[in-house]
């Protein structure tokens, strides 16, 4: 029965109640804490000025605004109290138990007046703690509200259970035991007390002294006191008004205001509603079994959260220890290699002391012999040993100098230890969510009114299910390379259109789109066969090409192209602009030509094919202090530091050469020029970081670099108007550069793969223009054979 005891509890003062009043909304207060709780409203706000003037704003703004209209109700009196603009504001006080009390606006009645005898104020107003229903009082104050009579018998029986041994009711300082209880008096008694106070003599022998725990039960079953009506007191509830859902009396039915209402027999109904409490309790019951399992399976998840979450750690720290057991295992063998340097070069230093020193030693033997032939006085023994002296002193000489004075070896250590992709993997280290905490997206649908063919481009529209409720954060479209190939991503981002340039003409692709979010990735679209158009231009060229069936044949030998152009073409569409045209040696193409079996170059009519690649530098993705100027084709800096800029055009197939030529080279510096991928760093020189393939060049020599690891120095530098050549061979996967025409050093980089752009970093002392760009620049004969005698250009034919 503890876990009864807040039911039995007034949310006013947080006792157990006494003489609980039932308020109309079903709540119970104790009838002096209703007493201290009262409001006094203004005459303007009773009952019938506010039923005249349809009044109802309130100042309270706790005030519930669904309160129940007793006026509607059978006219019992009570009416729903909407607030009074004179009303105070003081915020609601907490009751011990955690229920609002509003404070009251008056203070409390004197203390000689009982709770129960002292005058109501009129138009006195009563809030309810636990529902905040606001009632105005009618003249008959506190008494219009029903005892409950239950709630106190129940409150007798709580209390007396709770109580572990009875007391004597007649000792006054420490109550002993009780060992008896007189029925006639109702009154526990210790021994010494029942001596002293309740002899067995006299009137007092009749009376009937039984055991204490007898009394107790005596006392429960002993006939409580009667509820009366609350109109009329001297009667007792002998029915049940069904309308107002109260017992009545029989004065009520003939007098009052229940005599039209239905009513019905008090045991009958009283019966009836304790079958129906019965019945919500056997529901409630079971509610509340099911409620202590669910606790228990909680509880058993404590645990085996607790034994999960060891059972983890201890996991977490096996995998991070074996990282670090892998990490010192590595350590080790690369310490193991340093070692090894470390010995080698001074071995090599050790064993040429130890030359110079012997070589040194033969030296100063053979000085001081000389000095002392010098000395001697015969001309005719020195003339017959000077010959054979001088040829020694010569020879020993030249061997001086053919690199013996130059050290064999450099102090620095040529390994560089890149320990940047490891760190990002150890601070992307996470855990991987095993179960998706929401669905993946459904496959996107490809809007076919939209999807189109023009020329050698294509555009492709989709959208997301319109029954779908999963948001999808971006799309991956997916196109083959037009012979039936694999698929390979060409899109991935938010928009839901995209338009892709540069295809093979007359060739059929293959296209397919599917969505993804943090959980994961769709399932595709349907796949869409597009058609793309023949190629007409062949008549504007201003050389001779092969016929349409010879480039048809050589396209379809060639790789697919795949020049991407990140900028947007319009508003709404992410385009990745393959650029490509048949007539203009200043667009981009694959070299087809090139990359036909049997091609050469021997004749006008020889086929040849798009090889200058067409691109202008970037300023969205350049340093910002990158300066553009000529329509993007040229750039300087405002920095003393190197700059990086990147061109517009990605390569990832195919034979791609450009040229720059340097319109200002001032005090010396040395710029960088090659390719990078889109993350590459622009703040340093292109080349250090691991994302950038590089030649940086001075006014004597230039070197390669690619993750700020230097080899190839190579003599020959730029001055002001030198051209740089730069060779993307992405069918052998070199990289190659030249100088004024002239290839610089060996091939620079071999594997390359991947998506490369256009690269250079300079500084404020460097200006590098973009040279054979123009847009409808064509080129004559004599230039393209110019072209193809370029050495290393030959070379790459000869290959």
């Amino acid at each position: 029965m503890e876990e009864m005891e807040e039911e039995l509890k007034c949310p006013v003062c947080g006792s157990f109640y006494r003489e609980p009043i039932i308020l109309p909304c079903s709540h119970n207060l104790c009838q002096a804490c209703a007493r201290n709780i009262l409001v006094q409203t203004p005459e303007s706000e009773s009952p019938q000025s506010r039923r005249a003037s349809g009044s109802g704003v309130s100042d309270y703004d706790y005030l519930d605004m669904d309160k129940m209209s007793l006026y509607s109700e059978a006219d019992s009196g009570y009416g729903s109290y909407a607030g009074f603009a004179s009303a105070p504001t003081t915020p609601c006080q907490k009751s011990p138990n955690g229920v609002r009390v509003f404070p009251p606006a008056m203070p409390p009645p004197a203390a000689h007046l009982s709770a129960s005898l002292a005058p109501v104020p009129r138009n006195s107003c009563i809030t309810c703690p636990q529902c905040h229903r606001s009632l105005i009082l009618d003249d008959r104050g506190l008494r219009g509200f029903p005892k409950n009579r239950v709630l106190e018998g129940v409150i007798d029986r709580y209390q007396q259970s709770k109580a572990a041994a009875l007391k004597c009711q007649l000792c006054e300082k420490a109550p002993k035991e009780a060992t008896v209880m007189c029925e006639q008096c109702d009154v526990f008694y210790c021994e010494p007390c029942r001596l002293r106070c309740h002899p067995p003599r006299g009137p007092l022998a009749k009376h009937r002294l039984v055991p204490p725990a007898q009394g107790r039960v005596s006392r429960r079953l002993s006939p409580r006191k009667i509820s009366t009506c609350t109109d009329h007191e001297l009667e007792n509830h002998s029915m049940y008004c069904v309308q107002c859902k109260m017992p009545v009396c029989y004065q009520c039915l003939e007098e009052g205001k229940h005599s039209s209402h239905e009513v019905k027999a008090l045991g009958a109904m009283w019966k009836l509603h304790k079958s129906q409490l019965s019945q919500a309790l056997n529901g409630l019951s079971d509610r509340a079994k099911e409620a202590k399992e669910f606790l228990v399976q909680l509880r058993n998840m404590v645990q085996q959260i607790q034994e999960n979450s060891v059972e983890f750690e201890a996991c977490l720290v096996a995998q991070c220890d074996a990282l670090i057991d892998a990490l010192n295992r590595r350590k080790a063998q690369l310490l193991s290699r340093v070692n090894k340097e470390h010995e080698h070069k001074l071995k090599v230093v050790r064993d040429q002391i130890s030359h110079c020193t012997v070589k040194l030693r033969q030296t100063t033997g053979l000085m001081e012999y000389c000095l002392e032939v010098i000395k001697e006085n015969d001309p005719s023994g020195f003339l017959q040993i000077s010959d054979a002296l001088i040829r020694r002193v010569h020879l020993t000489e030249d061997q001086w100098g053919k690199g013996t004075l130059t050290p064999r070896m450099t102090t620095d250590f040529d390994l560089n230890l890149d320990n940047t992709p490891l760190l990002q993997s150890i601070h992307q280290l996470d855990f991987v969510q095993m179960k998706a905490s929401s669905p993946v997206p459904a496959a996107p649908l490809l809007q076919l009114e939209d999807c189109c063919t023009h020329n050698n481009s294509a555009t492709l529209s989709w959208k997301q299910p319109p029954l779908s409720t999963v948001i999808a954060e971006g799309y991956i479209l997916e196109l083959d390379d037009g012979n039936g190939g694999q698929f390979r991503e060409v899109y991935v981002g938010k928009e839901t259109m995209c338009t892709v340039d540069g295809l093979h003409f007359n060739s059929t692709y293959s296209a397919r789109v599917k969505a993804f979010n943090k959980t994961g990735v769709s399932q595709y679209s349907k796949t869409l066969v597009l058609q793309t158009s023949e190629d007409t231009d062949s008549e504007e060229q201003a050389l001779t090409f092969p016929s349409s069936s010879e480039r048809l044949q050589l396209r379809r030998m060639s790789p697919f192209s795949s020049t991407l152009n990140l900028q947007p073409n319009f508003s709404g569409r992410s385009c990745f602009d393959i650029r490509s045209s048949a007539h203009q040696l200043s667009l981009h193409s694959s070299l087809q030509s090139l990359n036909a079996p049997g091609c050469n170059f021997e004749t006008q009519s020889a086929p040849f094919s798009q090889l200058v690649a067409w691109f202008a530098f970037d300023p969205g993705s350049a340093h910002s202090d990158i300066i553009f100027s000529n329509d993007n084709l040229t750039v300087t800096c405002n920095s003393y530091d190197d700059r990086v800029v990147l061109g517009k055009t990605g390569f990832s197939k195919g034979v791609h050469y450009w040229e720059l030529t340097i319109d200002r080279y001032d005090n010396h510096p040395d710029p960088a020029f090659g390719v990078a991928c889109i993350d590459v760093m622009k703040d340093m020189m292109l080349g250090k970081d691991d994302k950038a393939w590089a030649m940086y060049v001075d006014n004597n020599r230039s070197w390669f670099m690619h993750n700020n690891s230097h080899t190839n120095r190579t003599e020959g530098g730029i001055t002001k108007g030198a051209t740089i050549g730069v060779l993307l061979d992405l069918n052998r996967r070199t990289l190659t550069f030249s100088i004024n025409e002239d290839q610089q050093g060996p091939i620079a980089f071999e594997n390359m793969e991947g998506l490369f752009f256009p690269a250079v970093s300079l500084n404020r002392n460097v200006q590098v223009c973009i040279l054979l760009l123009q847009r409808e620049k064509t080129f004559s004969l004599q230039q393209l054979q110019r072209f193809m005698t370029l050495p290393w250009v030959t070379e790459l034919l000869s290959v």
